[in-house]
């Protein structure tokens, strides 16, 4: 799965200072802030809220390329990052339950040994998936 995405942003100045940003290939993203850094990140949350609907709908749209673009004249394209793992890792920590099935023996060991079977089961997968 893709992990990293990058899509183009319209950095609109507004008339009572700081930006409003728009996304030409995703118009219902819209975010504004009061200064560059700040319109930044409130970018990327806008963009990971949108990827995050979009992605469970699989409608994530290609990125028009920045060449292909022609902002208004108030506005700056910015190329804006969003690491989806990182957004999930921030935002989607919620524990869920898992069953599973272990031979008695090695859950006697484990259970002897005071392991914990959540860890062990989280950095197994995380070393699996090369997380």
């Amino acid at each position: 799965m893709n992990t990293k995405y990058f899509y183009p942003a319209y950095f609109h100045k507004a008339e009572e200072g700081g930006f409003w940003i728009s996304f030409p290939d995703l118009p219902e993203c819209l975010t504004q802030g009061d200064h560059m850094s700040e319109a930044y990140e409130m970018a990327v949350d806008a963009l990971g809220l949108t990827l995050e609907d979009r992605i469970k709908d699989n409608d994530v749209p290609v990125p028009t390329p920045v060449d292909q673009l022609s902002p208004e004249e108030d506005a700056y394209t910015v190329i804006i990052e969003f690491d989806l793992l990182e957004y999930r890792k921030k935002h989607c920590s919620k524990a869920v339950k898992k069953t599973l099935s272990i031979p008695q023996w090695l859950n006697e060991e484990a259970m002897a040994k005071g392991i914990n079977f959540s860890q062990v089961l989280q950095d197994g997968l995380k070393a699996q998936l090369g997380l």
